[in-house]
């Protein structure tokens, strides 16, 4: 094996692990189903109590109108940015560097729509007011990410976000709120997530990411909108027979999770701060305003993977599977707290921690 494939298996094959739920596998589903009667109906072709029970409870929640569970998000947040295209008449949608739709998505946007976009701040940085007024003035809808993953899970602050709002309603530019982790940031804010949905023309969730769920997206908005969103759905295939294991799931995991937020945002920051601590490791940001922060490791790729692999192994704390490399000298690894977090022995944390930080000394 090589050292990447070495640090892969010394994380799956550790007796804990520090990021996430647990292990994808069938337990999930079947966790998820074992109090659901057997003779309950599912959709078809997104009609019927199984799906349109919980749209309803999702837009109520999300403070929308209306809401559609879509199969995936990328399929959901294009298809919202296209209706916001069309209705303003204009093909361009502005939003952040390393958006999902930029760099995940093979330029589906672009390719599928036609659309045009308009990159706004630098890779680095948070979307702010300035940003938005600085822009074309023909962009259709503007997008926020929050968090912002790709850079940490760093967030504007709320004034911020406010401001954008009335700058865009003013403007008549639609706002889009890509919540894939929503929930994650209300401990940050301190806001409902209704306070914090009213500031957008559309919303998107995901089901699986922070919630946990098998697969899924929520698409919530006012009744036009929604309309228009289910047509779309039909017309990429997102109308499959039944998506009822998906909605299941996604209702089991969101009652049993969203209550959690506030745990795993103190569990990343207690968490941050042991990463902080050992030679030549930084996190970004140094304290985290959501559940998930990037990791950032003073060495190439390679000598912090055999570093990686040898404190799992010593240990049987799994810290990170995978390092990315940021350049020649140095690399990072994400880190997204949930329920897996509260079951590590403290006394197993620590020793990791020491672990590691003689190992970045010694090198």
């Amino acid at each position: 094996m090589n050292t990447m494939e070495v640090l892969k298996d010394s994380f799956d094959n550790t007796d804990y692990q520090l990021a996430g739920h647990g292990p994808r596998n069938v337990k999930v589903l079947k966790q998820a189903f074992q109090e659901i009667d057997d003779e309950v109906k599912s959709d078809i072709y997104g009609t019927g109590a199984a799906i349109n029970d919980f749209e309803d409870k999702m837009a109520s929640f999300l403070g929308k109108e209306k809401a559609v569970f879509f199969p995936s998000g990328t399929m959901a947040q294009q298809i919202a940015l296209r209706i916001w295209t069309d209705v303003k008449g204009s093909p361009k949608v502005a939003y952040h560097p390393l958006s999902h739709l930029e760099i995940h998505e093979e330029d589906g946007l672009k390719k599928l729509h036609g659309i045009e976009t308009v990159l706004l701040t630098d890779k680095d940085s948070v979307i702010q007011l300035e940003d938005v007024k600085s822009m074309p003035a023909d962009v259709a809808c503007v997008l926020l990410e929050l968090p912002q993953r790709e850079i940490g899970g760093q967030l504007p602050d709320f004034e911020t976000l406010t401001a954008i709002s009335q700058y865009c309603r003013k403007k008549d530019i639609r706002l889009h709120l890509d919540g894939a982790r929503i929930l994650e940031t209300l401990p940050y804010y301190q806001k409902s997530v209704g306070e914090i949905c009213s500031l957008f023309d559309s919303v998107y969730i995901s089901m699986y990411k922070g919630i946990g769920g098998i697969a899924g997206a929520v698409l919530a908005g006012d009744d036009d909108f929604i309309k228009d969103s289910k047509v779309w759905k039909k017309r990429h295939g997102g109308d499959l027979i039944s998506l009822y294991p998906y909605i299941f799931t996604a209702d089991y995991y969101f009652e049993l999770r969203k209550d959690k937020m506030a745990d795993y945002y103190e569990a990343a920051k207690e968490l941050a701060a042991k990463y902080n601590s050992c030679t030549g490791i930084a996190t970004l940001p140094e304290i985290p305003v959501s559940n998930m922060f990037h990791v950032h490791i003073d060495r190439p790729r390679e000598q912090a993977a055999e570093m990686l692999a040898g404190v799992q192994q010593e240990s049987g704390i799994g810290l990170s599977g995978y390092v990315r490399e940021i350049d020649q000298g140095n690399c990072y690894f994400e880190v997204s707290l949930g329920d897996a977090y509260s079951d590590v022995p403290k006394e197993k944390i620590d020793t990791a921690f020491h672990l590691l930080d003689e190992k970045m000394k010694g090198e």
